[in-house]
């Protein structure tokens, strides 16, 4: 039976410019070959980039009031650039993609196995 796992990528620092095209580039590249090597294996569910943490709004329930504030939740020196939702057999098979696409991204991945039904 097939379980979803959540890839979340982690990016440095804040709100930090994005590399020069020189480096991006490559890096973009490598991404989506890993992404359709996913789909081809039939694991792919969906995927996402983030805008950065500034662009949050934290919406938290407080008493009988609900508070929103500007900014990330946490403040952080990572935090999730982006992430996939891949289906796989097991941890390893799950671990195996985040391997891939730590290679790709250059970046460190959380590989998290999602609660039975709560992907579709």
């Amino acid at each position: 039976m097939t379980q979803h796992y959540l890839l979340s990528i982690y990016q440095p620092g804040l709100a930090g410019e994005a590399p020069p095209p020189e480096v991006l580039e490559p890096i973009m590249r490598d991404v989506e070959a890993v992404n359709q090597e996913i789909r081809a294996a039939g694991a792919w569910v969906f995927s996402g980039g983030l805008h950065p943490p500034t662009s949050a709004t934290v919406v938290k329930a407080q008493g009988s009031d609900v508070l929103t504030t500007d900014g990330p939740y946490l403040e952080g020196k990572e935090h999730i650039g982006g992430f996939t939702v891949i289906t796989a057999d097991d941890l390893d098979a799950a671990l195996e993609w985040g391997r891939r696409l730590a290679r790709a991204t250059t970046l460190p991945i959380e590989v998290r196995p999602m609660q039975e039904g709560s992907c579709g």
